[in-house]
């Protein structure tokens, strides 16, 4: 019976893997976690339940493998990317068994990406939430924004400065959340749940709602992480919210389904606060022509209701007694009451007749009517 230390037992498994296994290979996997230390990338890969190892990217590879991945595929690596990666089996008598990563395939992961993404547009589809956000009413003036943001984020700044040199009030509160890699689908969520925390119950319609909207907005890096804005969770609770969302997440080289979700895709934070001012600038136009067409209805009615008193006042001018007077013509009052027949006067009466320059006074002598009465009912 052979016996070995166990330090001849590692050299000797160590020679025998290396006898037999090819220099490198390239293993399909899941990212479930990974961490940097001293420059070096430390992952550990995983297949479902089925498989779980340990690999590490050394410094001298990782700047160039990432710099490659990165410009490739828009993001950096995380946990849970599925990879396509070349690495060198290693065995080490203290660390075991391991993986070295010395390349890697971005194409596998832009295809599982793209494949997910799709997975999560039909999703939405079938669920009856892609268009979800198109249903809600913008409100005719919106100035009152609930802004998902890094808080030191320069697209936040350049938000805000655009907004504030606008010439208009706009109110805005910034709900700060991470606005990319691994934490920042849950991070927004939270940022959701907060902000729907402040509005009314739907049941409470007396009760005004204190934000117009949400703006999710992000500035860009040179290199951006913009997964999470595909994920299902996060597009569902946004499709779903009863407030319009507007997005400018900076995605230059592509449209998240977050877009797609969106009451307002805008690609970037200036173009969310141009949008919003370009908006008000319509209602201020509108406001303003309503103002003019009821100045102009109110000059039309003015005109009309001058021209109808104009008319009136030609009609009572010809109406004077003075013009009728001005004619030939005489007015006789009996006791201040207009006489408009013989029969009305009895010999004594005293009356007066109105000419155009003055009042005459007399007395009635006679009645001719009355005498011509008297006669006939003596008969």
């Amino acid at each position: 019976m052979i016996r070995y230390t166990l330090s001849e037992l590692c050299a000797e498994i160590g020679e025998a893997l290396e006898s037999q296994l090819a220099s490198s290979y390239w293993v399909k996997a899941e990212i479930s976690s990974l961490s940097e230390r001293g420059g070096h990338l430390y992952l550990e890969l995983v297949e479902g339940k089925a498989a779980k190892m340990r690999a590490t990217c050394w410094a001298g590879t990782k700047e160039m493998l990432m710099a490659y991945f990165e410009s490739e595929t828009g993001q950096a690596l995380q946990a849970g990317m599925a990879v396509l990666v070349e690495a060198e089996v290693q065995y080490h008598p203290v660390y075991g068994l391991s993986l070295s990563i010395v390349g890697i395939d971005p194409g596998y992961t832009l295809g599982d990406i793209v494949q997910q993404r799709q997975q999560t547009i039909k999703q939405l589809e079938a669920d009856g939430l892609l268009d979800a956000q198109q249903l809600l009413p913008l409100p005719t003036l919106i100035r009152r924004i609930a802004v998902i943001s890094s808080p030191n984020a320069a697209g936040y700044e350049d938000f805000k400065h655009q907004l504030d040199n606008s010439g208009y009030h706009f109110e805005t509160r910034l709900f700060g959340a991470v606005m990319q890699g691994e934490g920042a689908e849950k991070s927004i969520l939270a940022a959701l749940e907060e902000i729907e925390s402040s509005l009314p119950f739907r049941e409470e319609a007396e009760v005004g709602s204190p934000f117009d909207c949400v703006a999710i907005i992000r500035g860009g890096g040179a290199t951006t992480d913009l997964s999470c804005f595909d994920k299902y969770t996060l597009c569902a609770v946004c499709a779903q919210f009863e407030l319009p969302i507007l997005t400018g997440i900076g995605h230059t080289r592509d449209v998240s389904v977050l877009d797609l979700v969106a009451h307002e895709s805008l690609k970037t934070p200036t173009a969310v606060a141009e949008w919003l001012i370009h908006r008000m600038d319509e209602q201020m136009g509108r406001v303003e022509d309503l103002l003019l067409r009821l100045h102009r209805t109110a000059e039309r009615q003015i005109l009309i209701r001058r021209h109808r008193v104009e008319m009136l006042e030609q009609r009572l001018a010809a109406c004077n007694p003075e013009r009728i007077y001005r004619q030939g013509y005489s007015l006789l009052t009996k006791n201040g009451k207009v006489v408009r027949s013989v029969e009305e006067l009895q010999a004594g009466d005293l009356v007066q007749t109105h000419l155009a320059d003055g009042t005459v006074s007399s007395q009635i002598t006679r009645n001719e009517v009355n005498r011509a009465l008297a006669a006939e009912n003596n008969q």
